[in-house]
């Protein structure tokens, strides 16, 4: 057969136009999968949970299976902390990269300061004034990543502000549940008092609600880079659970043995100090449950291997007031509270992108790091309008090492649970406590003594005045508020509501604790059939 040579210049032509064009469509396909493959993140943060809360991390007590698996699979940081001893300070900094002297916001938003809450309480110290929203100007951690192609989501707990400081003005392109409160109005069992979160029907669980709502989004949104921030109510007061996990619980308590005392005096307030209340201990299972959905649906729809999850919580455990809920206990006090038992918590990251990363990580770290962290993984330029006080977690993460830094932490306020106003130091084992009430400094190592009972200043007193002087050029430099001086304060006062404390409210507790243990104890009336729904 004679072909011509036109003919097959023809040929020519259209195969290499046709391999042309494939080749084209094929790296513009390649360029669409890569823009994909920005990482998802997930980030759960609990309520009120403490370092020990959790059966992984040493409780024998409370169940939660689904976030020990997170725990076996992702990294474990063992000396974690929040940026606050009490919720909003914390938040602010977890939203911000900043530690609360600097973003302003250094109590829960809604507490009282200077002579009205010298009015109220009877105290040395006036409280200063705090600010009552993340200060305009700042790009949040939601912001950052929203204008870098990422769908944002938040569902649950916000308390950084009423209108317009809300998470929608915030970064967050859909808000579910989140508003001006730090509770959950109206309990955890529908019908709740949420305008931004209606419920479906009488007696819905509002932890698994908002878990359900956040696996909804993922689900929509799987397609495209997503940032979904779920805020537990949880663990939270008022403390509420099903009729079925208090008779788990209940039984589990005795079964390991019912010590005669549960609560001790503190230096203001009882603290609990042993694990044994059962509606606590249903409500974080409840959490764990609410955990359990998020994960698998991540696992259903083959997300794992592209999502970073986070997971930790605001502050410490609530121990003293409150709900007296739990014990913290090695680590010394809880919510509140400037000891570790305030400020530590569960801190766990898992970047599945990363290979071979450590088990634990024992360097200090912070709420303030999960900004520049979560950046750094997903490969973005941080080029915030604040400074950042974090540091990116990134070497850790891959093995390497961080050099020696100070963590500070600013509450010149007097919490509910007994806390006193403060400012704090953390530099290599060494912890600094300054009371404003009067001028005296604590000084603990916490390698050696990490339920901070020995306080070793006076032992180490060239140490001890090396970190105050950075702890004070760090309040210089954030201008942070401090407390003054309460004329009016009344000693006697003081040492009799110590006193009453002491010979009334702990007697109390101690009966309310036996009651919560009682196979005649029935829930308050606003636990709306919870002995019936299947949440």
């Amino acid at each position: 057969m004679k072909v011509s040579y036109s003919y097959l210049f023809s040929l020519v032509v259209v195969l290499c136009f046709t391999t042309a064009l494939l080749g084209g469509c094929k790296n513009k396909d390649a360029h669409a999968t890569h823009l994909n493959t920005k990482p998802n993140i997930v980030f759960i943060l609990a309520d009120d949970l403490g370092a020990h809360d959790l059966s992984y991390a040493g409780s024998n007590y409370y169940e939660t299976p689904n976030i020990d698996a997170l725990a076996k699979t992702g990294v474990e940081f063992t000396q974690g902390y929040a940026a606050c001893q009490v919720c909003s300070p914390s938040r602010a900094s977890l939203l911000t990269g900043q530690s609360t002297a600097r973003h302003g916001i250094t109590d829960w938003i809604g507490a009282t300061t200077g002579k009205t809450w010298t009015n109220a309480h009877n105290t040395k110290v006036m409280p200063p004034e705090y600010k009552h929203a993340i200060p305009d100007g700042h790009t949040t951690i939601a912001e950052a990543l929203k204008q870098n192609g990422y769908k944002t989501f938040f569902a649950g707990k916000w308390h950084l502000g009423d209108e317009p400081n809300t998470p929608e003005n915030n970064g967050f392109d859909i808000n579910v549940g989140g508003w001006e409160v730090g509770s959950p109005k109206g309990g955890y069992y529908a019908p709740w008092n949420n305008p931004k979160l209606d419920y479906k029907y009488p007696g819905e669980n509002l932890t698994m609600r908002l878990a359900k709502e956040t696996a909804s989004f993922i689900t929509k949104n799987q397609k495209e880079p997503f940032f979904a921030y779920l805020s537990f109510y949880a663990v939270h007061g008022p403390i509420e659970t099903t009729q079925q996990k208090w008779e788990k619980y209940r039984y589990k308590a005795i079964s390991l043995g019912v010590p005669e005392s549960g609560f001790e005096m503190e230096r203001i307030l009882p603290i609990r100090t042993v694990q044994d209340n059962p509606v606590y201990a249903g409500l974080v299972e409840s959490m764990d449950d609410a955990v359990g959905v998020v994960l698998h649906t991540l696992k259903e729809l083959g997300l794992e291997e592209n999502t970073i999850i986070v997971f930790t919580s605001d502050n410490g455990g609530v121990a003293s007031g409150d709900a007296f809920s739990t014990t913290n206990i090695p680590l010394r006090g809880g919510k509140g509270y400037q000891w570790e038992g305030g400020i530590r918590e569960p801190y766990l990251i898992k970047a599945p992108m990363l290979k071979n990363t450590p088990k634990t990580i024992d360097y200090p770290v912070s709420g303030i790091d999960f900004y520049p962290t979560l950046l750094d993984l997903a490969g973005i330029e941080s080029k915030p309008n604040q400074t950042i006080d974090g540091v990116s977690l990134l070497p850790l993460l891959k093995g390497g090492s961080l050099s020696t830094r100070a963590l500070f932490w600013h509450y010149p306020h007097y919490g509910n649970q007994g806390g006193e106003p403060v400012s704090i130091i953390r530099k290599g084992a060494w912890k600094l406590i300054h009371y404003w009430e009067n001028g005296v400094d604590e000084l603990y190592n916490l390698e050696k003594d990490p339920s901070e009972q020995n306080n070793v200043y006076q032992n180490n007193l060239k140490l001890a005045r090396k970190l105050r002087r950075e702890l004070d050029a760090y309040l210089v430099n954030t201008n942070a508020n401090v407390p003054e001086i309460n004329p009016n304060f009344d000693e006697a006062k003081s040492i009799k509501l110590r006193e009453n404390r002491k010979n009334n409210m702990l007697p109390r507790l101690e009966k309310q604790r036996m009651d919560f243990l009682s196979k005649n104890f029935r829930p308050n009336e606003d636990w709306y059939n919870s002995s019936l729904t299947k949440d």
